[in-house]
This record gives C-alpha cells, sequence and structure tokens, in this order.
C-alpha cells in the first residue's frame, strides 16, 4: 500500500476519507458486477511516487467489460514533509470515473481531496458530475436531489461553479447534465467541511450505483442510434479532459510517474473524425495541441484508446504546456483557479 508518511492530523483523517469512499465505491461496483455482469471484480494497481518516499496510490480498474466501458476508482496522496524547497506539505484525493458499456447508464465523475500547505493552510476539492451519452431526466433529477441534501449550503454555488468549469466553449455546450464542484474550500472548522467531503462523497457515490442498477435492468434494449450517440459523446469527453481539464494537466505537469492512473478516466474507442473536425474551432495553440493529440490515437475512424496511446497522450499533453505554459490559461476554471502546479514546486 502507499507509504503514508504525513505529520498532520489532518492530512491523515483525508487520507482515511479517501480511502474509506474508494472501499465504499469498488464494494458496490463489484456488488452491481455480480449481478448484471460476468462478476470479475475491480483490481488493484499500486504506483508509488519517487519509489514510495512521496507517496503514491491505488487504483481499482474494472475487468468486467459486460457492465464497464472503462472505470477506475483512484485515491492518492503525496507528501513533501522531507523537501524544504516545497511549499505543499501534502495532498490526498479520491478521483474515480465510471464510463458502463450500456449506453442507456449513464457516465460518473467524482473527486474529492483535501491538500495542505506548509504553512499550516489547507483546502478541499469536491467534484460530483453526472455524463450520460443518452439523457434520462430522472437519474438527473435524483442525482441533484441528493446532492442538494447533502450540501444544501453549499449546493448553489457548487452549481453554478461545476457549470462554468464543465462547459466547451468551442462546442457551446457542457460536458454533462449536472455538475457539482467547490474549489478551494476551506472554513475555519475542519472537521465540519471533513463531514461535509463525507457526506457528499457518499452521497454521489450511492446515488450513483442505484441510477446505474436501476438502468442496466431496466434499459436493456440500446439501439444503434443509442450506441452511435455514446460514441460522439466519449469522443466529446477525452477532447474535454485532453483540452480543458486543469485536474488532468495538472497532474502530467506535476510528475510522469502515474500517466496511465491519470488517464484512466478515457473511454474507448472513440469516433476519430469527429474529433479531428474540431480542430478547427480551437484557438491557437490549443489547435495545435488537438492535431497534435490526433497523432497519438491509431489512424482508424474508430480508434480504440489503449495505454499505448495514454502514454503517448501524456507526453503531448506535457510537452505542449512546456512550450506554451500561457495556454494553461485557456483550460476550464470556476471563479477560482487552483494552484496544484505551483504547490508542488
Amino acid at each position: 500500500m502507499t507509504i503514508i508518511n504525513a505529520k498532520s492530523s489532518q492530512a491523515k483523517l483525508a487520507y482515511s476519507l479517501v480511502c474509506d469512499l474508494q472501499q465504499r465505491f469498488v464494494s458496490r461496483l463489484n456488488e452491481i458486477g455480480d449481478k448484471y455482469g460476468n462478476g470479475n471484480p475491480f483490481v488493484p494497481i499500486e504506483w508509488l511516487r519517487d519509489d514510495g518516499k512521496h507517496g503514491g496510490g491505488m487504483r481499482f480498474m474494472a475487468t468486467d467489460n459486460t457492465i464497464f466501458n472503462r472505470a477506475s476508482v483512484n485515491i492518492s496522496h503525496v507528501q513533501y514533509d522531507d523537501d524544504e524547497t516545497k511549499k505543499l506539505a501534502s495532498a490526498s484525493a479520491i478521483s474515480t470515473i465510471i464510463h458502463p458499456d450500456n449506453p442507456l447508464a449513464p457516465s460518473v465523475h467524482i473527486h474529492i481531496s483535501w491538500t495542505e500547505m506548509k504553512d499550516g493552510c489547507g483546502y478541499w476539492r469536491v467534484m460530483a458530475d453526472l455524463n450520460p451519452s443518452n439523457e434520462h431526466d430522472a437519474d438527473k433529477d435524483l442525482f441533484v436531489e441528493k446532492l442538494r441534501q447533502a450540501a444544501p449550503k453549499q449546493y448553489h454555488e457548487a452549481a453554478v461553479q461545476g457549470d462554468c468549469y464543465f462547459y466547451i466553449p468551442v462546442l457551446g455546450r457542457h460536458r454533462g447534465v449536472t455538475h457539482f464542484y467547490l474549489e478551494n474550500y476551506f472554513s475555519d472548522d475542519f472537521n465540519i467541511d471533513l463531514e461535509l467531503a463525507k457526506t457528499v462523497g457518499e452521497a454521489a457515490i450511492d446515488t450513483y450505483c442505484d441510477i446505474l442498477s436501476s438502468a442496466l435492468e431496466t434499459r436493456t434494449l440500446p439501439t444503434d442510434e443509442h450506441r452511435k450517440k455514446q460514441l460522439d459523446y466519449h469522443t466529446l469527453y477525452l477532447f474535454q479532459v485532453l483540452t480543458l481539464d486543469r485536474g488532468t494537466t495538472s497532474g502530467l505537469l506535476v510528475h510522469d510517474q502515474n500517466d496511465i492512473g491519470i488517464l484512466a478516466s478515457l473511454p474507448s474507442p472513440i469516433n476519430r473524425g469527429l474529433l479531428a473536425s474540431w480542430v478547427q474551432k480551437m484557438p491557437a495553440p490549443q489547435d495545435q495541441l488537438l492535431q497534435n493529440i490526433l497523432t497519438c490515437l491509431p489512424a482508424t475512424d474508430i480508434c480504440l484508446v489503449e495505454d499505448d496511446s495514454k502514454r503517448a497522450l501524456a507526453n503531448c499533453l506535457r510537452q505542449h504546456y512546456i512550450m506554451h505554459p500561457e495556454a494553461i490559461n485557456l483550460q476550464a476554471s470556476g471563479n477560482v483557479i487552483p494552484s496544484t502546479v505551483n504547490n508542488h514546486r
């Protein structure tokens, strides 16, 4: 398991929370696989940061392809108590994406993290968004209701910021149908904030599992048109992650020791022609980024995104933002821009 040497009691509590949420989600997903799929469980894959000296993480990957297109439930913990040059003391996170194979079942993305600086300051990042390729209003309404109940005081602002962050300007649409996003969130009471993160995380996990179970139980006859919409939506999802998502880009810029894990959210296959059609819509230099992304993918109309492509894509993004550091300003944000990369310097 990941080596945890964080000195702070708050960091230890945050890490315990993300571990508990991971166990909760994987357990529920395995139960769904037992009932509706072939019963193959999620499998653990560990990675270490600097051979464990600075932490690492564990991701559980889906192996039941009768239920899941791609699914990954990741936790990570990094720490720099031994490095006086770093501003960051530690950061713990759960980041998960589930893409069902059934196009009538929605995808979900959840991210909860605690970042603590060496000056004692810290903040939460809490995200949960529902991402269907074929929309069902009842799924959206239930997800919204449960998150509103979990965070009644914070919900409105989180929804506004989520809609802002997950908007795709060049396509004039959002990635999902409902988005919850708190960035740089903290009050004067860590324990209250910890409970909020726990409540939101559990609500997002449990509600999504209920939605997924219901979809697999009742939506059993997807059509070719449903499959086509899913393929195009998966293409849009990959496009948003690789060209707009600050969390993905920041993770790749900080280090190269978990590239496959960071890009575990990418669905497969995607519509290469549709992705290529968006190059002309992109502002410079992001048009060149998208062109370079295309060179990392198989040269087929319907192309698979496998581990070799992910490694190439990770290097492509790193090289682009090293060459064009100003382009990071073209990525998504709410009303607060996280300083993830600078925290690690």
